[in-house]
């Protein structure tokens, strides 16, 4: 008989209250019955499955917004997005991934023309402490890494962790052993540095000497191919970028950066070459060269002269070869000035 009266399905809001209901239950993990729990917590499963398929559509059919709207208002009426952080780490495998999808997706979705998660995150900043601290913990690393790069997309919250004590925590999360957690916080560190260009500028300058003391001696001279090879690209998108020129002029200006530079240039590695090359050009292309830099670059005239005679890209480029012709003629006329 069962059969016949099949129970009509959840609204997005009854769905969010079961689902926080169910979560409140695996914090408490007070129930000494496992055959109990375990129920409960492939419920909290089906449910988290369930929030996934209204705000992504499930192969059938496209999401539809008045429900994701409902669901995410929901969501952030009261504690739901703390509980699920919280309970991550007690879920199996797929319903982690699925929670995943579901902060990711909520960091999106809007209400009335408003991102209410951002204003919910300004109100709970500190769940950013235990997303970032998630790269410490390896079954949880690149659950709460792709939770922590959907959350920074709200600059204010982006802020937040740039000018908290995590930043300089990411310096050593780069190199962790484990490649897949080291790659990712390789991505938030990049998403961080580049994604919100007025708050970043405003954070180099105010953080200027420890921020690029760590770059250079952590990333940059670093024993490890795959972290020398990304930190160069990374910079090169830092101080190319307009909203930094400030910095990069400040960066330009130094000889133990135009040292660490030149270093690169000499690496076997031709993708090293060609990103130290990026960098390298605004050392030369610098109009207001102090003494040192110039000396350093005289000194090694003829040793650059001839790296640049044989660098090539591995497919045409004409603004790199305009580029290279710029600063082979900075270098050369250099050497003139010197000499008159």
């Amino acid at each position: 008989m069962k059969g016949l009266f099949k129970s009509k399905p959840k609204t997005p809001v009854e769905l969010v209250r079961q689902t926080r209901d169910l979560l409140m239950y695996a914090q408490r993990n007070s129930d000494t019955r496992e055959s109990k729990r375990e129920e409960k917590m492939m419920e909290l499963g089906k449910s988290i499955r369930d929030l996934k398929s209204i705000l992504y559509g499930n192969g059938q059919s496209e999401p539809v917004s008045e429900a994701c709207s409902q669901l995410t208002q929901e969501f952030f009426r009261e504690n739901t997005l703390r509980l699920l952080i919280n309970c991550v780490p007690k879920l199996n495998l797929e319903a982690r991934k699925d929670a995943t999808q579901v902060v990711a997706n909520l960091q999106r979705q809007q209400v009335q023309s408003r991102l209410i998660a951002c204003d919910y995150l300004e109100a709970n900043i500190d769940l950013m402490d235990i997303l970032v601290s998630g790269y410490e913990n390896t079954d949880m690393a690149l659950h709460y890494g792709t939770m922590l790069r959907e959350c920074i997309r709200h600059q204010s919250v982006a802020r937040y962790v740039l000018e908290s004590e995590h930043m300089k925590k990411f310096f050593d999360y780069i190199q962790l052993p484990n490649f897949d957690i080291a790659a990712d916080a390789a991505a938030t560190f990049k998403e961080l540095l580049t994604r919100h260009k007025s708050t970043v500028a405003e954070f180099l300058s105010k953080n200027y000497d420890w921020f690029f003391a760590e770059y250079n001696s952590k990333l940059l001279e670093s024993s490890n191919y795959i972290t020398r090879r990304q930190a160069i690209k990374l910079l090169g998108d830092i101080l190319l970028d307009r909203s930094n020129s400030a910095v990069m002029t400040r960066y330009v200006s130094s000889r133990d950066n135009l040292r660490i530079l030149m270093n690169l240039l000499r690496e076997s590695s031709k993708s090293i070459q060609i990103e130290a090359f990026h960098v390298f050009k605004l050392f030369a292309a610098n109009q207001n060269k102090p003494p040192d830099i110039v000396s350093i670059l005289v000194a090694n005239r003829s040793k650059l002269l001839r790296l640049f005679a044989d660098f090539k890209t591995d497919k045409e480029d004409e603004q790199f070869e305009a580029d290279k012709t710029q600063v082979v003629k900075e270098i050369a006329a250099l050497e003139t000035k010197e000499l008159s």
